[in-house]
């Protein structure tokens, strides 16, 4: 299946942050259906307030996805870090957060169930 990034309907956008989620993408077997999705960062972006009040403060949803542009880094559950820069593919697993330092532009492939929530608490943050 093929859809165009501006087909993608948006579900976040604030200064600083979009993102685009398109559901029912396909399986990640013993989680169902996933999502694909875009996201733009602005330079700075930092989504850990945002998290505040997940469980373990972090997103606890994996994601596979590929870096088009942009560099980031992600700080896992253990404290470790991993940048993830343009042409980069990914997983991460439940338990991260991530920091845009440069703006970047990314592609996610998340269980849509587990990610819907993920969305959905920062959209109560930031009063959308």
């Amino acid at each position: 299946m093929r859809i165009a990034k501006d087909d993608v309907p948006v579900r976040i956008d604030v200064p600083g942050a979009i993102a685009r989620q398109l559901t029912n993408f396909g399986d990640a077997t013993n989680y169902g259906e996933i999502s694909g999705e875009y996201f733009s960062l602005g330079e700075g972006t930092d989504i850990t307030e945002l998290l505040k009040g997940l469980e373990g403060d972090l997103c606890q949803c994996p994601h596979w996805g590929y870096v088009i542009e942009g560099k980031m880094t992600v700080t896992f559950a253990d404290g470790s870090q991993e940048n993830v820069v343009a042409s980069d593919l990914f997983y991460w697993p439940p338990g991260h957060t991530v920091k845009a330092d440069l703006a970047t532009e990314m592609v996610l492939f998340s269980p849509q169930h587990e990610h819907s929530q993920v969305i959905d608490h920062i959209l109560e943050k930031v009063g959308g």
